[in-house]
């Protein structure tokens, strides 16, 4: 029986001061550093263990796995780094306070942007600080300038069906560990989630989400770890 575990990373700096984030580069908190290590003694204490192992290419998420990787005793296992399981690109809300766009353009308009399907934010500026462009990690890549769920589900999905599935179809028990919108993506993809309802699903950060699967990849049950 194919097993997934999803893991959104721990608390991020930006997470902590309630900032867009995306694409840009911020590291764990003290808090998120625990989260990472509670999940791997967890995962370890009640025990699962893995053959394959992906990320994305922020270090937000990579340390998480690591962390995680380092309380199982299992360092020593292949990982697969690769943007597309990237966070959402968050265009030109990039690094701004939530609370503070509220009160510039209003609840309504920044819950479009954050909680729309297909709606993106404004693009980023060709002049912002949080451009990405020379970023060593994404040389050959159209780094997108905005990005709605619906975007990055594209970019998701064709990946999971490419690398991921096989693994799992072959009978490797793996780890994604990611971020909220491209695990947002693959719990649509994995459990049928209407376009509609996928915007309202939180995913907690160091929490790891487990997947039971058929060998056709069909869900046989989900559920936290930290409830069972």
């Amino acid at each position: 029986m194919p097993t997934l575990v999803l893991l959104r990373h721990g608390q991020s700096q930006w997470n902590l001061e309630n900032r867009f984030t995306g694409w840009w580069d911020v590291s764990l908190t003290d808090q998120g550093i625990e989260e990472a290590r509670s999940a791997g003694r967890m995962l370890a204490d009640k025990g699962y263990d893995f053959d394959r192992c992906f990320t994305s290419v922020q270090t937000r998420a990579i340390k998480t796995l690591n962390l995680l990787l380092e309380e199982m005793g299992r360092l020593w296992l292949p990982v697969t780094k690769d943007w597309r399981l990237n966070e959402r690109h968050y265009g030109g809300l990039t690094g701004l306070n939530k609370q503070e766009m509220i009160d510039k353009v209003g609840a309504e308009q920044v819950k479009i942007w954050r909680r729309s399907f297909d709606v993106p934010p404004p693009p980023l500026d060709a002049d912002s600080p949080f451009q990405l462009a020379g970023d060593r990690r994404y040389e050959g890549i159209a780094i997108p300038n905005t990005e709605s769920l619906k975007d990055t589900i594209a970019r998701v999905l064709p990946y999971f069906e490419a690398e991921i599935a096989p693994a799992l179809k072959a009978g490797e028990r793996v780890i994604v560990a990611a971020h909220g919108n491209s695990l947002r993506a693959l719990e649509k993809h994995l459990s049928n989630i209407a376009d509609a309802d996928i915007v309202s699903l939180e995913i907690p950060t160091g929490q790891p989400i487990v997947y039971e699967l058929n060998d056709d990849l069909a869900v046989k049950d989900r559920y936290y770890l930290s409830e069972r």
